[in-house]
């Protein structure tokens, strides 16, 4: 008998309490021993109970084979005794990887075809700042950046190792290290002096590396995106680039991600909580459905994982299904369906 997968659901915030159930649906049509848990975070859980992260839910992902994470609406503002869930959990559980796929449905005219690898848990985003007043009695702000040989060591393995993978089905392979060592030649010079040690294994010299300053990345990744292939970078850039990189294929409602440790995996789709369209079913379920399969190949189940990023393709190929952010009138329910019918 097959053991029966255990899969934990945070909604979330805004949106994602409409697009979690979507990539729900889809997992039950592509996994019949499947069960889920449902837990809670986020700020609007916050402002109910003044826990953005409850410890349970903590606990009870630790029971679960994988996660998918919906959306979380951080203030852009201060707010007493809050904290962001999904920078939290990422930490809590050892989500050091967040990789995000950048594609375009097969059989597009100009393919764009690429893997952005993101630190998850170093860099700004560990969150130390201070506020400080000069000797005039302005407000000077601190932020300290941590990046360590061990986090970059981790995070650039992986890479080559995805490369690798890609390589098999590509013919060749390529990693970008994205980094700003001309500028910030300790922190990022050890980022990237870190991911160059871990590419002298032998097992990864039929894979081409080049480095990118970050601001150069963004603009080639504009100007020429079929040039590149795996990007790994650290926790800030690599969250710039990869939203900004959501433009490249239409929507942030397209894009997903997954959180990845050494033992587990949390899917999350790229987009935001989407406050404006909340609660009115026409938000675009895509990112988290494919967020769903990303899981599952992590996970080892690479055959449904494929079925769902097939299905997804057709329906955009298909355009019969889109929603307003694609040029379309659908509601999330009627993608999720045309998913479905494809599976």
């Amino acid at each position: 008998m097959l053991k029966k997968l255990v899969i934990g659901l945070i909604p979330g915030d805004g949106i994602g309490k409409e697009v979690v159930p979507a990539a729900k649906q889809v997992l039950q049509k592509v996994l019949k021993n499947i069960e889920f848990v449902n837990l809670e975070a986020g700020f609007e859980h916050f402002q109910k109970t003044g826990q953005a992260l409850p410890p349970v839910t903590v606990e009870k992902l630790k029971d679960c084979d994988g996660a998918i994470f919906g959306a979380v609406s951080s203030p852009s503002h201060k707010v007493a005794g809050y904290s962001s869930p999904i920078v939290a959990l990422r930490r809590q559980l050892d989500l050091y990887a967040n990789v995000r796929p950048v594609s375009t449905p097969k059989g597009s005219q100009k393919p764009i075809d690429m893997l952005i690898l993101r630190e998850n848990t170093e860099c700004l985003y560990i969150k130390q700042e201070e506020l400080k007043t000069d000797s005039e009695g302005r407000k000077v702000a601190f932020a300290t950046r941590k990046i360590s040989e061990y986090a970059s060591k981790r995070i650039g393995k992986m890479a080559f190792e995805m490369a690798l993978k890609r390589q098999q089905r590509k013919g060749s392979a390529k990693v970008t290290i994205v980094h700003k060592s001309n500028v910030l030649s300790v922190t990022d010079g050890l980022f990237r002096e870190s991911v160059l040690e871990v590419f002298k294994d032998p097992k990864y010299q039929s894979i081409k590396v080049e480095e990118q300053l970050v601001d150069s990345m963004v603009y080639r990744m504009f100007r020429e995106p079929h040039v590149f292939d795996v990007a790994v970078a650290p926790n800030m850039y690599g969250d710039i680039i990869s939203d900004g990189a959501a433009a490249l294929v239409g929507s942030l409602g397209l894009v997903a991600s997954a959180n990845v440790g050494d033992s587990f995996v949390m899917g999350e789709p790229v987009h935001g909580s989407a406050p404006d369209i909340a609660g009115k079913g026409i938000a675009n379920p895509v990112a988290c459905i494919r967020s769903g399969g990303l899981m599952l190949e992590f996970m080892g189940y690479n055959q449904e994982a494929q079925r769902i990023y097939d299905a997804v393709d057709q329906v955009l190929n298909d355009a019969k299904f889109l929603t307003k952010d694609m040029g379309g009138q659908a509601t999330t329910q009627q993608v999720t369906d045309a998913v479905i019918n494809l599976l």
